[in-house]
């Protein structure tokens, strides 16, 4: 039977102190490059199209200058907008996205889930109209405090390619934001004619010529799909919306619950025609009030539990909760009236002046966002 011969003592074979830094540097490099790979990118995305002066294009994030003394002025630039494409496939065109935000309150779980968005946040920028008054600097230092945090110290993921902060230049008609003072039937007109206002001078400063959607974004939704960008552009539409609900809490069924929230998503009616034919040039058409009847089909109503979230009905009529407009559909001159347009107002006004410039909106009665809930 053959003998195992014992091994002897293994020697191991000193290893040189600089094949050992030379190792540990290989070792940080890969996993720089497997880590890090995706930041640099965004991060060259960003340089790619940052601008010499904030005014050039206003979307635009730009190089704050290190040297002191007078700024220069914007340079005169030439933008050909026959090459910013407007798709049903914005994340594969890289198309630019202007996400637009009235704030009078600041809420945390808006911020969250505008975090949570798929769509690359380094084609997404920022807009934001905040009121002058206690309410609105309450807003604007939380809002700041969470700009600061992502924009300095996130992940490169997160970060943005630009935000612009603007204070409103007149006075807010109401001087609480409480949902029950908000939605009273006489603060309606001169409260949404303010916010027609605010609106008008938060698009008209940050509308850049290379925006291909804009995506108007209450404050107080605070729950959407991730992929809410990509999902109503899919669609294609001029402008489209979900159907926004709020969660509650139901006495009677004692748990939670959910309801239609948002109920200027309408079809317009023969009743509301006939109305508005009676009005005053000045009186509007509300929705929502018993005092005044419109017997308008809405969107609010024409949920389906279990149904097609891509079943697309035609609107006459639309509300800014969450609303993706073609950034043409502005450059055509669609605005938000702050008078009576038809005898309507607002986001609804806006409805009406897209479809007399030809562009029809549209809604997804199955699709959700939710409402903060007071």
């Amino acid at each position: 039977m053959p003998m195992v011969r014992p091994l002897g003592p293994v020697r191991l074979k000193k290893t040189s102190p600089l094949t050992l830094i030379f190792g540990a540097g290989l070792c940080i490099f890969i996993l720089y490059f497997l880590l890090g790979s995706s930041a640099t990118d965004f991060s060259a995305a960003r340089k790619a199209v940052a601008a010499s002066h904030p005014l050039s294009p206003p979307t635009s994030p730009f190089r704050q200058s290190t040297s002191g003394g007078k700024p220069k002025p914007p340079p005169v630039a030439r933008y050909n907008l026959n090459n910013v494409t407007i798709t049903n496939s914005p994340v594969e065109n890289r198309e630019n996205v202007l996400v637009l935000t009235p704030m009078a309150r600041f809420y945390q779980e808006y911020w969250d889930n505008l975090l949570k968005l798929s769509y690359p946040h380094e084609l997404i920028t920022l807009g934001f109209i905040i009121p002058k008054n206690k309410e609105g600097n309450a807003a604007y230092a939380e809002l700041e405090k969470q700009i600061t945090k992502t924009q300095k110290f996130g992940v490169e993921k997160e970060k943005f390619k630009s935000i612009i902060i603007l204070r409103q230049d007149f006075d807010p008609p109401l001087q609480s934001q409480d949902e029950a003072e908000r939605h009273k039937m006489q603060n309606q007109k001169p409260r949404r004619a303010a916010m027609a206002k605010a609106r008008n001078s938060l698009l008209f400063t940050t509308l850049g010529p290379a925006t291909s959607w804009v995506l108007w974004l209450d404050a107080d939704i605070i729950e959407t799909p991730p992929t809410l960008i990509q999902d109503l552009a899919f669609h294609n539409k001029p402008l489209i919306v979900p159907n926004c609900f709020q969660r509650f809490y139901n006495n009677e069924k004692k748990k939670m619950d959910e309801r239609p929230y948002d109920f200027n998503n309408w079809q317009d009616s023969p009743t509301a025609q006939k109305l508005a034919s009676q009005m005053g040039p000045d009186d509007i058409l509300l929705e929502g009030y018993s005092d005044m009847g419109t017997y308008r089909a809405l969107m609010a109503y024409m949920y389906e539990d279990g149904g097609d979230i891509h079943y697309e009905v035609p609107l006459d009529g639309v509300g800014g909760t969450a609303l993706l407009v073609k950034a043409d559909v502005h450059r055509d001159g669609a605005m938000f009236p702050p008078f009576s347009f038809y005898h309507l107002i607002e986001t609804e006004g806006f409805a009406k002046m897209a479809r007399r410039l030809g562009w029809q909106a549209a809604g997804l009665p199955n699709y959700k966002v939710y409402h903060y809930n007071e």
